[in-house]
């Protein structure tokens, strides 16, 4: 079962995907992430990329967020998700882009969108092949202050050289790892400034 954990829609239950490429986030990783971020939801508008269900977004508009942007390629799940936001009630503060990210971040970056929050939680081998932060930093879509949520296995040694590693919180085998803008001498996401969290069991 999927739900939303807290805030206006706490307790709603949300359709799955009969699918193994839709893997939603587990409660306690979902309920690691919002106690991370707290009051920093509040008013933002937000970006769910691989949205999946889109649970991820949905839990942060419960939570106060302005407005939420969905990307997801797969089909069904994308039909999920629309499913999943009628029952909510939260449609009028969503969009749907059903397409590709890369492209989808072109774009958003073509309308000139900006997000505070940005969730990324790609299929675990997409980032052996290619770092999805970068269209993201090429495109400027992340708004002066954001911040990037990166959900990947614990296993994973992924690093980019476009934005800050600011900490890393590993629950099971997921890590969570929170990104935000380099600062000016172009440190990258292994700079020593970064602040790992201690892995959680």
């Amino acid at each position: 079962m999927i739900r939303v954990i807290s805030g206006i829609y706490k307790g709603a239950r949300l359709r799955k995907v009969s699918s193994p490429l839709v893997r939603p986030m587990p409660d306690k990783l979902k309920t690691a992430l919002f106690n991370i971020l707290r009051d920093e939801v509040r008013d933002t508008n937000v970006l769910d990329g691989f949205a999946g269900t889109g649970s991820i977004g949905i839990e942060a508009l419960s939570r106060g967020a302005a407005g939420a942007v969905f990307i997801e390629h797969f089909p069904t799940a994308a039909a999920v998700l629309k499913r999943n936001l009628e029952k909510c009630g939260a449609s009028a503060s969503s969009h749907v882009i059903v397409q590709e990210f890369n492209r989808a971040v072109i774009l958003l970056a073509h309308e000139h969108a900006r997000f505070n929050l940005i969730f990324l939680d790609p299929p675990y081998r997409l980032l052996d092949e290619r770092d999805p932060l970068k269209v993201i930093a090429k495109r400027g879509i992340l708004a002066p202050g954001g911040l990037i949520v990166l959900r990947h296995h614990f296993k994973t040694k992924f690093h980019t050289k476009y934005f800050a590693l600011a900490r890393r919180t590993t629950i099971g085998d997921d890590t969570l790892s929170f990104y935000r803008e380099a600062p000016a001498t172009g440190a990258s996401s292994d700079a020593p400034g970064a602040e790992p969290g201690p892995p959680e069991t």
